[in-house]
């Protein structure tokens, strides 16, 4: 049985009170410590202890009653309770890529030393994970992330000649399969979505960059593949829901009905796959690019992309700009390797002070 100790938010007040009342934690936590007084009105007198700001979602991770954190938080700020919860014992249900990317050997270290299990929640590491269950890592010799390639996935095969360049907002938001947050809809269409997840899997499975490929799979039936030292490839399969691997992060090593709907073999004829394209999409070679240099550079390329989508969203910048403020900060950056934590998140703040700049026409775009 799952029992909910803690649950925390950003800033959606009204759903973190319904979800209080139903499920009765311990502790909940809101990330902006003004709206604390309006969520104690909504919870009303049910003796949960409310906390705020990123102290409050360490208190949710660390909570002594938790078993297992589910860190969902977009972006870096899932970093921190992340870390917090590995020393406190805590095994880790993932769905935020960031977290490893940004911090992926020293989360990594800390998970080992102190005995925490990792689990992915995202569709794609979860399959990885299944294939890799009771398999010796020794003799993985590929892992194929599969990429629906978000609303432009059929780019180069049956529309080549769309100008990427006046690709509006809400042209990038259509997802044809999943429905995801603004961020990383954004990062799908561009395919950084699938360059921080090679980043992800390098850190979850010890596996080389070089040994990781991205293929395009617009139907999302074939979640990931894994190719083995006998030539053997394990993949797992399912419909594009997400509700399925999180189950699986939850429940992990147990099998339970889901009670969703199930792949019906037959119609699996007409399964797609194919190489990306990237020189139209060149977030991918970013991501190499970090992934092989490491150090701060994942974290440099992570913080651009965010603030260069925000960018992107409100207009500021076109499409094709996202990934071209993000080469930016990535060749005035001077990576350093094997940093501390706190070389991290300076890198982390470095990037988005840069990448906000180039916004405004600053010379670091001499870099470009």
């Amino acid at each position: 049985m799952i029992e909910v100790v803690a649950l925390a938010a950003h800033s959606n007040v009204e759903l973190l009170a319904e979800q209080a009342r139903r499920f009765r934690p311990q502790l909940v936590s809101i990330a902006k410590p003004e709206l604390e007084p309006e969520l104690g009105r909504l919870i009303g007198r049910l003796g949960i202890r409310i906390v705020s700001g990123e102290d409050g979602w360490i208190a949710a991770a660390t909570l002594s009653d938790v078993d297992q954190v589910v860190v969902a938080m977009a972006g870096t700020p899932g970093l921190m309770p992340t870390l917090a919860a590995t020393d406190a014992g805590k095994d880790i249900a993932l769905a935020s890529k960031e977290v490893l990317v940004c911090a992926g050997e020293i989360v990594s270290k800390r998970a080992a030393e102190r005995g925490v299990k990792i689990v992915p929640i995202d569709s794609e590491h979860s399959a990885i994970f299944q294939c890799l269950n009771g398999e010796d890592l020794k003799t993985v010799e590929k892992i194929y992330l599969t990429a629906s390639g978000g609303p432009f996935g059929k780019i180069g095969r049956d529309s080549p000649n769309i100008d990427l360049s006046g690709i509006t907002p809400e042209q990038a938001l259509a997802h044809p399969t999943w429905r995801m947050g603004r961020k990383v809809t954004i990062d799908s269409a561009t395919l950084m979505n699938k360059g921080l997840e090679i980043i992800e899997a390098r850190w979850l499975f010890g596996v080389d960059p070089d040994n990781i490929e991205v293929v395009i799979h617009p139907q999302s039936i074939v979640h990931s593949m894994v190719q083995f030292a006998d030539g053997s490839v394990m993949a797992q399969l399912g419909l594009p829901d997400m509700r399925l691997p999180i189950q699986y992060a939850l429940l992990y090593p147990l099998r339970y009905d889901s009670g969703l709907p199930r792949v019906t073999i037959h119609e699996l004829a007409a399964l797609d796959f194919r190489p990306p394209d990237f020189e139209r999409f060149p977030a991918l070679g970013l991501a190499y690019r970090a992934a092989r240099t490491g150090g701060t550079m994942p974290a440099v390329m992570n913080a651009a992309d965010e603030v260069a989508v925000q960018l992107f969203l409100d207009g500021r910048i076109g499409f094709l700009d996202i990934t071209r403020f993000v080469e930016c900060a990535m060749n005035a950056h001077e990576p350093v390797h094997r940093p501390s934590l706190e070389q991290i998140l300076a890198a982390d703040a470095w990037s988005r002070e840069i990448t906000a700049a180039l916004a405004g026409g600053s010379e670091v775009g001499a870099f470009c």
